[in-house]
């Protein structure tokens, strides 16, 4: 039985090999992941060890236990501290650390570093060696700084060069006295550091005379550990906690794996769902080979072979066809993997260097997956093949199904297509959040439904399309009753279709109710022009305000600033604004009261009201971060908006309370209104700065959808996968009808068909089919985006179902595409048939 096997497999190349394209293109997806991940989560674990080689112990400010915590002064790292550290028993050396963001621009002003965070520090000294110069000297004073020496190549930089740098707004043009390495690992993955001296890092970061962290360094002889427990005793325990140089490098390694894992698990979901859409087409692979050695079976039957040995016979040839798949999926997953790295560095984020890493892991999923899914996709036409009688196989007489065998399988597909359409409706009266897992679960119950009602769905559907096909004559009516012929292999067909334009649909139906979400929740809350922010989303300086209300064109201005309180017991963040010009800058609905902000007069978005019993009048107490309190009345409750919600108030009043103001946007209305002159305007007297955005409404909208289009856009890539698949199965199914009908099309040949007509009941045949694929995809995915979006709409109250028709019905063009290309094989194929072997056949 093994030899059989292994003939049969030999004897039918052609049709195995869209077998083993089908499972390969899955095995490449899951182990090119795989690759990619454990590629990517090794060389930034490797990268972040070297960066801590220098530190045997770190100690930090004492974290905060409660949120009320957050108020009053923070525990701070001072230099009396530092000396203390340094004093300790088995101390050598103690470095304090100070840093933030720090954007370095090019010779052309573009921002380098851009795909990581680009970093600031202070450097130590000679002694400092951790950033070890290769050329210049150490950084004196504001004028002076270091950068590192990836940078400096990058940027064509070299000592003596004067370079632009921005903190938080303010542009600075030091002079590069020195250029350094590092081991650093967001510089080894295309970031940049600037280094300046203490005392002006310190300035320039908001940190005068403290440190974010003390490095400390054991003396020979002395463990981490022990030099950890020395410093507990030595440093006050409300001020400072320690943590060894190895902890810090294990605690980011996991921060690392925890960040790639979930674009694995991402990744993964994909090459499921194509390993799921290549199932079926396995199952047809093995149903046309069984049909095709029907006689064979039976005959090994009839010399004694049992049930037992025919099922192993094509199991055999299954885990052939796996074990084959496995290697080369494997082969070419090791290249997808590579692709994606380098897809990657292409999108400007770079990955530190390192080898592809293909584990054991690896490997053995590859052949699990491969191996497995194939002979599982092969075990029911096996066990068919073992049940048909000996004597009925070789009469060519097969089971048909049985009226209650239809009956069983349409009484489930109703009752799971019930349940998850339930399922899904109940999770859309849930947020976002509670909602995910339950949407999730009625989606796949639905699907599943959908499949297993697809032979019951085909023939009114396809009936559907009988009056188009009659166009074509005797080829479209003969084509019309075989693509109903055998409902089952047919709705198996379209189902590999309908599950990638389920998921494409629903995708794009949500990929366009949020842009025009976007687009209304840019509009409707702000009237100003623009609106500058950082380009990382951090802090701006005040500055940046100053400067803007002295530009040329500016009428109106008003920074954003935020910071935390505590207000009855409870922790608020309020929002400053600059009271004045708050209403001429935005477009907010007023409930109760009015928008008058100044002094001790607030305004409260409606929830906030509601929650906490507010309401105009009321008067409460705030206790802000530096430890003062502030008597605050209510003046007016608004109706929150995506961009503006919470406590306001003005700006000078909260400036008092805060140890280091900051803006996280400056709002900006202009005379003329949004032109390009004057955002040329507003970007020169910024100092075309790099690190400083500014945007009108339009830009907003943009930039927020143009992470949503690139999303969409990559899982377009991955879901194709899973439609190649789809064609695979196409090829299949009309190859398996074309043989199932040898002695019928010799027949049509002999009466009169020509060979054109032949060609044509079989693309038509393929367009039906996948046409009846595509509209119950794109059905299932208009039900499934208008689900979803009923969970974003709890978060963006300006969502609301726009269905794109042009996209469906490219979709719906794309799909009839699929079956007239997949029909051009099997349609000569069949067209070449002669006659009269054809009609000997059976």
């Amino acid at each position: 039985m093994f030899r059989t096997a292994l003939r049969t497999v030999l004897a039918h190349k052609a049709r195995l090999l869209m077998t083993v394209l089908a499972v390969m293109l899955g095995v490449a997806f899951v182990s090119g992941t795989l690759v990619f991940t454990n590629t990517v989560s090794e060389a930034f674990q490797k990268s972040s060890a070297k960066g801590f080689d220098q530190v045997d112990v770190a100690i930090q400010p004492k974290t905060r236990k409660s949120t009320g915590d957050t108020l009053g002064k923070k525990p701070e790292l001072t230099q009396p501290l530092l000396d203390k550290a340094a004093e300790v028993q088995g101390a050598d050396s103690a470095i304090g650390v100070v840093g933030g963001f720090t954007a370095i621009a090019d010779k052309d002003g573009k921002l380098i570093g851009g795909g990581f965070r680009t970093q600031g520090g202070n450097y130590w000294g000679t002694k400092d060696i951790r950033y070890p110069l290769v050329s210049g000297h150490a950084p004196k004073g504001a004028g002076q700084v270091l950068i590192d020496s990836k940078t400096a190549e990058r940027a064509g930089y070299k000592v003596g060069d004067t370079v632009r740098i921005s903190i938080d707004g303010p542009v600075l043009k030091p002079e590069i006295t020195g250029i350094f390495t590092t081991d650093d690992g967001n510089v080894a993955a295309g970031g940049s550091l600037a280094l300046f001296d203490t005392a002006t890092a310190q300035r320039l970061f908001g940190k005068t005379g403290v440190y974010d962290e003390i490095d400390v360094k054991a003396a020979p002889g002395t463990s981490q550990v022990a030099l950890r427990d020395a410093l507990d005793k030595a440093l006050p325990k409300d001020v400072a906690s320690t943590i060894t140089g190895e902890k810090l490098a294990d605690d980011q390694a996991a921060q690392i794996t925890d960040a790639t894992s979930s674009l694995r698990t991402s990744l993964l979901v994909f090459a499921g769902i194509a390993l799921f859409v290549g199932t079926f087409i396995i199952a047809n692979t093995f149903t046309m080979l069984v049909a095709q050695r029907t006689k064979e079976l039976a005959l090994l039957r009839a010399v004694g072979a049992s049930r037992r040995q025919v099922t192993r016979s094509v199991l055999i040839e299954a885990f052939v066809v796996g074990a084959v798949a496995a290697v080369t999926g494997l082969l070419a997953g090791i290249g997808v993997g590579a692709g994606l790295r380098a897809l990657l560095g292409s999108f400007g984020d770079s990955v530190p260097d390192g080898p592809l890493v293909i584990s054991p892991s690896t490997v053995l999923a590859a052949f699990a997956v491969g191996i497995v899914i194939t002979m599982l996709a092969a075990y029911l036409p096996a066990r068919r093949a073992a049940k048909i009688p000996p004597v009925a196989a070789m009469s060519s007489v097969h089971a048909k199904a049985t009226t209650k065998s239809l009956v069983v399988r349409n009484t489930i597909g109703s009752l799971f297509a019930a349940a998850g359409i339930a399922t899904v409706l109940y999770a859309t009266t849930l947020n976002s959040t509670d909602g995910q897992a339950p949407m999730g679960l009625g989606a796949v119950l639905l699907i599943i439904g959908v499949f297993v009602l697809t032979p019951l769905l085909s023939r009114p559907l396809i009936a559907a399309a009988a009056p188009l096909l009659r166009v074509f004559g005797i080829a479209g009516k003969l084509a019309r009753q075989n693509s109903v012929r055998n409902p089952r292999r047919t709705a198996a067909t379209a189902s590999a279709l309908m599950i990638g334009l389920t998921l494409i649909t629903g995708l794009t139906v949500m990929a366009g109710s949020l842009q025009i979400a976007i687009d209304k929740m840019a509009a409707s809350s702000i009237k100003a022009d623009y609106v500058v922010t950082m380009a990382n989303g951090n802090p701006l300086s005040p500055d940046v305000d100053r400067k803007l209300r002295s530009a040329d064109g500016v009428t109106t201005t008003s920074a954003l600033r935020f910071a935390s309180s505590r207000i009855d017991g409870e922790t608020e963040y309020v929002m400053g604004v600059n009271g004045a010009t708050f209403t001429d800058l935005t477009d907010l609905t007023v409930d109760s009261g009015s928008m008058k902000i100044g002094g001790a007069q607030i305004v409260v978005d409606e929830d906030t009201a509601k929650s906490r019993d507010w309401h105009t009048g009321s008067r409460l107490t705030a206790s802000f971060e530096a430890g003062h309190k502030q008597q605050l009345t209510v003046a007016g409750i608004y109706r929150s908006t995506a961009m503006m919600r919470g406590i306001i108030l003005d700006n000078a009043t909260l400036s008092a309370h805060a140890s280091h103001p900051s803006d996280l946007q400056v709002m900006v209305k202009m005379s003329d209104g949004a032109t390009a002159s004057a955002k040329s305007a507003l970007e020169k007297a910024l100092g075309d700065n790099p690190a400083i955005q500014v945007q009108d409404k339009k830009d907003i909208s943009n930039g927020i959808s143009q992470s949503v289009t690139l999303m969409l856009n990559i899982l377009y890539g991955l879901l194709a996968m899973a439609v190649i698949v789809a064609v695979l199965g196409v090829i299949n199914t009309l190859a398996m009808s074309v043989f199932e009908r040898s002695q019928e099309i010799g027949m049509l040949r002999a009466i009169g068909l020509d060979r054109g007509g032949i060609k044509r009941m079989v693309r038509l045949e393929s367009l039906v089919i996948s046409l009846f694929g595509g509209v119950l995809g794109i059905g299932l995915g208009v039900f499934f985006g208008w689900a979803a979006g009923r969970l974003v709409g709890t978060q963006i109250s300006t969502y609301q179902l726009v269905l794109p028709w042009g996209r469906m019905a490219v979709f719906l063009l794309l799909a009839g595409l699929v079956g007239v290309l997949a029909a051009l094989w099997p349609a000569r194929r069949a067209a070449r048939l002669n006659m009269l072997t054809a009609i000997k056949s059976q």
